[in-house]
């Protein structure tokens, strides 16, 4: 039984004149997201839209007098799903860490302490753009690459500067009771933080606590649902801080075992290196491996569980 093609590819020539063509061609690949996998050729992940988009590339080079075609593929030569996947990541990875230091740099520019309403007006034209710019980025990051997550964190707490933040709710078992049973809602392709999360969450929140996993940067609301690590989710970054960090305060946790995690999870996702775990190295790379492992949201979650359990017994017993 064939499998089903997961790639759309695009084979072109383009003539070395007129010069403008080339960048042209260039920059409307690198706007869709595509990658190169070699001298002239560019891959996508299947769908509808991707194979509109390829087809419209394929007319403008054959109008500017090239030649183009596209076809789908099970597989792409020399490369494994995992490394294509791996190549979409790296291109985005690289997309979100200049937009993590386009918004570190706009941070710094806000000061300390309370804001004139002179400072807030001058940063919402720049805030709106980082805005506009990582929505852009998310369109196409078709694999979930993990610095989404930094960048959102910044700019919420870019937000912050702009608009007073919301009280933490009191921590205790009140708030224990209102999310007990709940589905907590997260983007797909957990990482380092989500995955963190989730071990968190049914582990000292709510052995009950289901998960559901959705595209896009910011799943809207639904009764009965709890998002954590998403845009205007419930339970998010906060300030400088990650989520597990944000769920450790708003839950009322203190754990010094816990609060090490908190660390090592902090220094790993925002890539700001606050705390300087000696662990971090280690740790982000058996997640980004249990990320390879598996493509299913559940799995991640289930192995970077035992991960987080080990790690949580280890400092019980040693210390911080």
């Amino acid at each position: 039984m064939a499998t089903e093609a997961r790639w759309l590819v695009l084979i072109h020539q383009i003539p070395p004149k007129p010069s403008y063509l080339r960048v042209k061609i260039g920059r409307r690949l690198q706007g869709l997201g595509a990658v190169p996998v070699k001298n002239s050729v560019y891959v996508l992940p299947r769908g509808e839209q991707a194979l509109e988009d390829f087809q419209w590339v394929r007319n403008e080079i054959v109008e500017g007098g090239g030649d183009a075609s596209v076809c789908e593929a099970r597989f792409v030569e020399g490369l494994s799903d995992v490394s294509v996947e791996a190549l979409f990541n790296t291109v985005r990875e690289a997309d979100y860490d200049k937009l993590a230091r386009d918004a570190r740099a706009l941070q710094a520019k806000t000061g300390k302490g309370q804001r004139s309403k002179k400072t807030r007006e001058a940063l919402e034209g720049p805030l709106l753009r980082l805005r506009k710019r990582l929505a852009e980025t998310t369109e196409i990051d078709f694999f979930g690459a993990p610095g989404r997550a930094t960048v959102e964190g910044l700019l919420a707490s870019l937000d912050s500067a702009l608009n007073p933040p919301r009280p933490d709710a009191p921590p205790g078992s009140d708030l224990l009771g209102e999310v007990a049973g709940r589905t907590w809602v997260t983007r797909a392709g957990v990482h380092i933080d989500r995955i963190a999360s989730a071990w968190l969450i049914r582990r000292f929140i709510d052995p009950r606590a289901g998960f559901r996993f959705v595209g896009g940067a910011a799943p809207p609301p639904v009764e009965g649902e709890l998002r954590f690590d998403t845009f205007e989710g419930e339970f998010t970054h906060e300030g400088d801080s990650c989520t597990f960090e944000v769920l450790l305060r708003r839950f009322g946790i203190r754990d010094r075992a816990l609060a090490s995690i908190a660390e090592i999870v902090h220094d790993i996702d925002l890539k700001d290196g606050k705390f300087q775990r000696p662990e971090a190295t280690g740790v982000d790379r058996l997640v980004a491996g249990i990320a390879m492992r598996h493509s299913n949201d559940e799995a991640r979650i289930e192995d970077g569980s035992a991960l987080f359990e080990a790690l949580y017994e280890f400092f019980k017993r040693k210390g911080p």
